[in-house]
């Protein structure tokens, strides 16, 4: 050390005192702050990306127009009485006549946007690249929208209002009060769209307001029908208020408004047609005043996605809409006996007895997932402990059903289709698809039963800098065409249980 530096540290010691100098020594420790920084590069992204659908339709090139466009010859019969196919020798039979349809499906655009500052992205070097995790993001953002979009969209399915709420009371035991001593009852329906979006704080959703990057505005529907009249129920102190409403087409849940004569707010949504209910109101949920229209469909923006076209398909898709039963208790799945599901089944053989076909897939939530495990595995007819084969002394213990073997198929023994969880199908609801015609369908030109036809595929755009923020969207035009409502199949309204 040099003379000059040693120096002064002696001058300085002398100053503060040895006292001083021991006591600064001892105050030095990690609660100083003068360490450092672990931080794990590059950053972690710790939420669930699924989008089975979307992976599993095939994406066909779109050839420009506001839609994709196809005639379908949708049967034919035959001359005379089809099951009397006799010509008397040295004549003709008399002429097939066809059933034919135009058909078409609109493009839209679905996207995400996002942005970034210059001071983000040099604050990130050495730990991450900001730009490619924005970008990333933003794709996985896109596809979750359309995967969303596949399942719900809605542009032609109105809920319209919904129909008559029959209420009674009964029963002992609730605390819902008896003052008032009636109360008014009203239901809204919701599309799978309205179910996802609405909540019992921030209510059913009407007209959303949408601000864009850009500064722009833009509506969308909600998702919700327009409400149903007002029923009204007497009560008495420790009753069950019940009530139920005819089931809605196209509607996956149900929203419903209680309250003292006109204060009646959201207190509670369902995925059956029916409430039970038996405690004290919340009273802080949304007004029934604030639903004032039809807020169910966008026929500007959306394309129709699979559960909507079986809805509207006119009895071409299957659809079983389960039985109102008991209000507030519904009506489960039934077990059929043989490790089955009587409802399943029904729609199994609907399928192949109108249109020959079989689905390759069902889609569920994981309500109807477990339901459908507890009545096909017991104690009585399914092992639930399966053997460690590494360790005899040890079991696995729980299963679950993860095929539903299909006999209703052509020229073959039966199929096992795989029953797929689905993250955004709501409790209540099952949907079943057949993703390809079978060779049956001979000459149809139709491999895909829907395909995602592509105008204008996933496009990242930067938007011209005008600040030190730099704005990037990821879009993509596309419709989903799906040519045989037939390979599909929806049961709606499942109680669980």
């Amino acid at each position: 050390m040099s003379a000059s530096i040693t120096d002064t540290l002696a001058l300085h010691k002398s100053m503060m005192g040895e006292s001083a100098v021991n006591d600064l020594q001892k105050t030095i420790s990690t609660s100083t702050g003068l360490v450092n920084y672990d931080l794990q590069a590059p950053e972690k992204n710790l939420y669930a990306f699924l989008a089975p659908i979307r992976s599993r339709l095939k994406r066909v090139p779109g050839r420009g127009g506001i839609a994709t466009n196809w005639r379908a010859v949708t049967g034919f019969t035959g001359s005379g009485v089809k099951s009397m196919p006799w010509v008397p020798e040295g004549q003709r039979s008399a002429r097939m006549s066809y059933t034919t349809q135009n058909k078409s499906a609109n493009y839209v655009t679905l996207g995400e946007e996002d942005s970034i500052t210059e001071e983000a992205i040099s604050a990130a070097e050495g730990f991450t690249d900001a730009q490619a995790g924005l970008a990333f993001r933003l794709m996985q953002g896109t596809l979750t929208k359309e995967e969303y979009a596949l399942i719900a969209g809605n542009a032609s399915l109105a809920l319209g209002t919904v129909g008559t709420v029959t209420t009674s009371a009964s029963g002992t035991g609730g605390t819902l009060p008896g003052a008032p001593t009636t109360y008014d009852v009203a239901c809204v329906a919701l599309t799978m769209e309205g179910y996802l979006a609405a909540s019992l704080s921030g209510g059913v959703q009407q007209v959303v307001a949408i601000t864009g990057a850009d500064g722009k505005t833009y509506n969308l529907n909600g998702g919700s029908s327009m409400k149903s009249a007002v029923a009204t129920q007497a009560i008495t102190l420790g009753q069950h208020l019940f009530a139920s409403v005819a089931p809605v087409l196209g509607a996956v849940a149900y929203a419903w408004y209680i309250g003292a004569a006109g204060a009646a707010k959201l207190e509670a949504i369902t995925t059956i047609n029916s409430l039970d209910w038996s405690t004290a109101l919340a009273g802080t949920g949304q007004a029934l005043t604030a639903v004032t229209a039809d807020c169910s469909k966008n026929a500007n923006y959306a394309f129709d996605g699979l559960l909507t076209t079986a809805f509207n398909s006119g009895g071409l898709a299957y659809t079983k809409v389960m039985a109102t039963g008991v209000s507030g208790t519904g009506t489960p799945l039934t077990a059929g006996g043989r490790r089955n599901i009587t409802e399943i089944d029904v729609m199994l053989k609907s399928m192949w007895d109108n249109s020959r076909l079989s689905p390759t897939v069902i889609f569920v939530n994981s309500q109807e997932m477990q339901n459908i495990t507890n009545k096909v595995m017991n104690s009585n007819t399914s092992p639930i402990f399966a053997a460690n084969q590494s360790d005899p002394y040890a079991v696995t213990a729980n299963g679950f059903v993860t095929g539903y073997f299909n006999p209703f198929t052509a020229g073959q023994q039966g199929v096992t289709i795989p029953i797929v969880l689905h993250p955004y199908i709501p409790a209540g609801t099952i949907l079943a698809l057949c993703e390809n015609l079978p060779a049956q369908f001979q000459n149809s030109e139709v491999p895909n039963v829907a395909e995602i036809h592509v105008r204008k595929d996933y496009r990242q755009t930067f938007w011209p800098v005008v600040t030190r923020s730099r704005d990037v969207g990821v879009y993509v035009e596309e419709t989903l065409a799906v040519y045989a409502p037939f390979g599909l199949g929806v049961i709606s309204n499942i109680a669980n249980g």
